[in-house]
């Protein structure tokens, strides 16, 4: 027991180290919006999906796997992904684009399509979307 706590602090101080370069690395991996690189007239869209009764799950599992797969697209600025805590399987997405044809490219992809075709079946009255204009972009 003496040894235990003669080295405490250098456990400790090893501990806190290890952890330090734990959250560093995810910090540096954790992609982050620059705000100052979203340009002037960039597209944005709010849009809703609210799931079936008894198809929460399910729409949910279809529509987590678009969050990498969007994320990834060059063109996309922004995306966010959203479930509301007080009704489930009710989703939030927030998209930004640089310009609508960038919007309108990734709603021609093969795995958006897909991800349309299953709506009739998973969610009710399709995907209500709001088409937004951002104000207040800073400049470079």
């Amino acid at each position: 027991m003496p040894t235990l706590v003669r080295h405490s602090p250098a456990v400790l101080l090893l501990a806190v180290s290890l952890s330090m370069a734990a959250s560093s690395a995810v910090a540096q991996e954790a992609p982050r919006v620059h705000y100052q690189e979203i340009p002037e007239g960039a597209y944005s869209v709010v849009a809703q999906v609210r799931a079936r009764p008894g198809k929460e799950d399910a729409l949910r599992a279809a529509t987590l796997p678009l969050i990498a797969k969007v994320r990834s697209d060059p063109k996309n600025l922004v995306y966010f992904l959203q479930e509301d805590r007080a009704k489930p399987g009710r989703f939030i997405f927030y998209e930004v684009f640089a310009s609508q044809a960038d919007f309108d490219a990734h709603n021609a992809t093969a795995y958006v399509q897909e991800w349309f075709a299953k709506l009739p079946e998973l969610a009710e009255g399709g995907v209500e979307v709001m088409r937004m204009a951002i104000l207040d972009v800073p400049r470079k």
